[in-house]
C-alpha cells in the first residue's frame, strides 16, 4: 500500500519562498506521475504541478504546471529517495491552501487527465500553507 506524507507547510509572509516535500513509501513510484494539488478554504481542490519520468533528454522527466503556479513554482523529484518537492517563490495570499501530493500510474503529466483529481490513485493527507500579507 502506497502512503504519501506531505511536510513543509506553515505560516509564511507574502513574498517569501516555501518548499513542500512529499515522502512516498510502500512502493517505488519512479514510473508514476507525482503531482501537487491545493485546496483553498471554500474552494475545490485544484491542480498545481505534475512530474513524471519519461526517459530520454531533459533529465528524463516531463513536467506541467497550472497557470496559478507557473513562473513561481518548481516541482522536482528525487527518484532514489521516492520524494517529490514543490518550491514556491514570491508567495501570495492566494497561495493559502492545504497542499496535497498525489500519485498516478497511468497518465502523462501533459494530459488533461493528469490535472483531474479523480485520476490519482494515492493521496497524502495534506499540509497547510498560510501566507500572511
Amino acid at each position: 500500500q502506497v502512503q504519501l506524507v506531505e511536510s513543509g507547510g506553515g505560516l509564511v509572509q507574502a513574498g517569501d519562498s516555501l518548499r513542500l516535500s512529499c515522502t512516498a513509501s510502500g512502493r517505488a513510484l519512479r514510473n508514476y506521475a507525482m503531482a501537487w494539488f491545493r485546496q483553498a478554504p471554500g474552494k475545490e481542490r485544484e491542480f498545481g504541478a505534475c512530474m513524471k519520468w519519461v526517459g530520454g533528454g531533459n533529465g528524463g522527466s516531463s513536467t506541467y504546471y497550472a497557470d496559478s503556479v507557473k513562473g513561481r513554482g518548481t516541482i522536482s523529484r528525487d527518484y532514489a529517495k521516492n520524494m517529490v518537492y514543490l518550491q514556491m517563490n514570491n508567495s501570495k495570499s492566494e497561495d493559502t491552501a492545504v497542499y496535497y501530493c498525489a500519485a498516478d500510474f497511468s497518465y502523462l503529466c501533459t494530459t488533461a487527465e493528469a490535472m483531474g483529481v479523480p485520476t490519482y490513485d494515492y493521496w497524502g493527507h495534506g499540509t497547510q500553507v498560510t501566507v500572511s500579507s
